[in-house]
């Protein structure tokens, strides 16, 4: 069976072992940013580095599939807290902690890709298109319930909490997870 572009689908095992690689970079660049060293990310996933350098051959590589990963996670993540938290506003506080993890991660990107500027345009698409209707579908779940204000915006939403998380990596006294939990707090409906 093939893809779309004529190449053979990945087993399960390399599935597997890409996840881990991608898991293991996203937490390299959180606790130490994008620049963080390819044999820093492969002592961390078990792997040596030629491994890292077959499945993303170069740094923007590795960066992009990682900003994707993260996508994808906090994309299925919705509707999963949906159905596990006691209540919709929970779902989206948890959800929110979740997009805040990713804006962490994705700090350098653009920086990463200066060189490619359709190619970052594209991973922005990408982005919107993936992540604010699960942001919408939050929102409306916590209205429906009364627990929020009707009518939010999930665009306005997470471009707020993006602002909120900017220079918090830099920052040792600046705590952004503490302010977008204030947010999340002030979308309460009154009474």
């Amino acid at each position: 069976m093939q893809d779309d572009r004529g190449a053979r689908p990945k087993r399960a095992d390399a599935r597997r072992n890409e996840k881990t690689l991608l898991d293991a970079a996203a937490a390299a660049f959180v606790e130490s940013g994008v620049d963080v060293p390819v044999r820093d990310i492969a002592a961390r996933a078990g792997v040596g580095t030629a491994t890292i350098y077959r499945h993303f051959p170069t740094r923007a590589d590795l960066i992009i599939a990682v900003y994707r990963h993260q996508v994808e996670a906090c994309a299925e993540a919705g509707p999963a807290l949906l159905e596990s938290c006691a209540t919709p506003h929970a779902a989206l506080a948890r959800w929110i902690d979740l997009f805040v993890d990713f804006l962490v991660t994705k700090h350098g990107l653009a920086s990463a890709l200066r060189s490619d500027e359709a190619g970052f345009e594209a991973l922005h698409a990408y982005f919107l298109d993936r992540l604010v209707p699960v942001c919408g579908r939050l929102l409306q779940a916590a209205a429906d319930a009364g627990e929020i204000r009707s009518g939010l915006d999930a665009y306005q939403l997470m471009r707020g909490v993006g602002n909120l998380c900017i220079g918090a990596d830099t920052d040792t006294r600046y705590d952004a997870r503490r302010l977008v939990g204030l947010l999340v707090a002030g979308l309460r409906r009154p009474g």
